[in-house]
């Protein structure tokens, strides 16, 4: 049987010096999910683009052919390519509050879709676009209609982009990590959807994602990427059972698993580095003309718990549960009310100068650590801004050499203080992130989802790091994610959020392998888990 789409010998270079795409062949075929894995750079990204011929100006491409149901793409000119993208084939990229605009309805935005691709009438555009909005599930579609794409949460702007793809009814839809980042059951409810969508259809499903278990449980080929080539593909159980490639087996190697709970063990018990109880952070519902208060939204809502010298305290939970919050409002970035304890000095009844001193014992590393940091300094002065606020005393001599040796810790080369944070991978730029942490020398560092949106190899890299320096210096983790299989790596202890409250605690053997709360339950039964043959 002809294949959906057959592509040989794609190579895509960058200035003519950069291969980033090296000679690549690969089929698809009409109604099979084919995944492309590998990592960050690997060349993922730039093969889809290809194959729709959107690449920047400085890219050159060249293919002995890339076939659509025997039609070949690379004759084809702009105008005729305009007719197949979003058509025949359809694309969800990877970040949707970027791609989508944001000064248009998601209802206008899925239309226009509609307008270039077939005639209709005002009334069935209308009903065109409901019927699409109600086929990935959005609740109240007609109400939805008019929103703006900041107006949804994270799940809901990927179901427009999937909408918007869906819109030209194609034969292949490619799906470009269209979970990252996203929350277990918010990934598994995509998920779900990207298949029964393909069952309704019968269209073809190229994946493309770092997230091996996700693979396994989706596709049925998969093809494994490295530094622009493809290294090994076939059936997925088959290729996942019994890998050949060195490279496809580091990736099975460092791939996290909620099976490793306890692991990390658990020393004798301590005295407590922080008590927080009571803990409330509301914010006011404003209504009227006079902006009155009429209710509040309670994002963190009447939260304890400790945390141990040395120890990791994971706080898990879904988007919008509270979490980003309370770790926010620990340092007092936001207003709150309760009793928050560190090193025995009671932080909520601090301020001014006090209060800045304290800020040291104390720190956060951010989910994002692009926009964490100023695009405009270099990563040395980066890295010394908090020393130079919180030790004033230490000279710039003093202050350098320390820096120097931050970067050691965090397996940075020497030179990275001359360089900016745009230079770097996301990886190296989360340790930048961890390294400005450290500078202070805090007892305690809030860790925001900091290895949500890395590769699996570059997550370990990040996770094996923190514990390293968690066992060098004694330094305690709260550490903020919604991967679970992250947490029996890197956690001692766990506490499950759900609408701004606590709901369950205890160590992370104990919670993970015997979770008592509905709620955890339903975490744990969405944690996607490699299968294989």
């Amino acid at each position: 049987m002809n294949p959906l789409l057959s592509i040989e010998q794609l190579s895509v270079t960058f200035n003519q010096l950069q291969t980033v795409v090296d000679a690549i062949s690969f089929t698809i075929q009409a109604g099979e999910t084919f995944a492309l894995v590998g990592e960050s750079g690997s060349g993922k990204s730039m093969t889809a683009l290809s194959v729709l011929r959107l690449l920047p100006n400085n890219a050159k491409l060249t293919a002995q052919s890339i076939m659509l149901q025997g039609d070949e793409l690379t004759t084809h000119s702009e105008l005729d390519l305009c007719k197949i993208r979003g058509r025949r084939i359809g694309l969800i990229f990877q970040d949707p509050l970027s791609s989508l605009n944001p000064v248009m309805t998601i209802g206008s935005q899925i239309a226009e879709v509609l307008n270039i691709h077939f005639s209709l009438s005002k009334t069935e555009l209308k009903q065109r676009v409901l019927e699409l909005l109600q086929q990935v599930e959005i609740p109240h579609p007609e109400q939805r209609l008019k929103d703006y794409p900041h107006q949804l949460s994270g799940g809901q702007r990927q179901r427009v982009m999937i909408a918007i793809a869906l819109a030209g009814k194609p034969d292949l839809l490619i799906a470009d990590e269209p979970t990252t980042a996203l929350d277990v059951t918010i990934q598994a409810q995509i998920l779900a959807l990207l298949k029964n969508l393909q069952q309704q259809t019968g269209m073809a499903l190229w994946l493309i994602s770092h997230d091996l278990a996700l693979v396994s449980t989706l596709a049925d080929r998969v093809a494994v990427m490295q530094q622009g080539k493809i290294v090994e593909q076939g059936l997925t159980a088959e290729l996942f059972a019994n890998p050949q490639h060195p490279y496809t087996q580091k990736l099975l190697n460092v791939l996290p698993s909620i099976h490793n709970a306890g692991r990390v063990g658990n020393a004798h018990p301590t005295t407590p580095l922080l008590q927080v109880s009571n803990f409330y952070c509301h914010y006011p519902i404003r209504k009227g003309i006079f902006k009155r208060v009429v209710d509040y939204v309670r994002a963190v809502d009447g939260v304890n718990f400790d945390i141990e010298q040395g120890k990791t305290l994971a706080l898990v939970g879904e988007s919008g549960c509270g979490k980003t919050t309370l770790g926010k409002s620990l340092l007092n970035l936001l207003p709150s009310q309760g009793r928050v304890v560190i090193n025995g000095v009671e932080l909520n009844t601090l301020t001014g100068e006090d209060l800045r001193l304290q800020r040291a014992n104390i720190q956060i590393v951010f989910q994002d650590p692009f926009s964490s940091m100023n695009p405009r300094l270099l990563v040395g002065d980066i890295i010394a801004e908090g020393i130079r606020a919180l030790h004033p005393h230490v000279t710039e001599q003093e202050r350098t050499t320390r820096v120097k040796q931050l970067l050691q810790q965090v397996d940075l080369p020497e030179d990275s203080l001359y360089r900016y944070p745009h230079e770097f991978s996301g990886g190296q730029r989360q340790r930048i992130c961890i390294a400005r942490a450290l500078a202070v020398e805090p007892k305690l560092i809030v860790c925001d989802e900091p290895t949500s949106a890395l590769d699996v190899s570059v997550q370990a890299q990040i996770i094996q790091l923190l514990k390293t320096l968690q066992r060098e210096q004694g330094v305690s983790y709260l550490f903020i994610t919604h991967d679970l299989a992250v947490v029996a790596e890197i956690a001692h202890e766990v506490a499950v959020m759900y609408q701004g409250k606590i709901i369950e605690q205890g160590k992370v053997e104990q919670v993970l392998n015997q979770p008592q709360h509905a709620y955890t339950q339903k975490l744990l039964s969405a944690v996607p888990v490699l299968k294989i043959a």
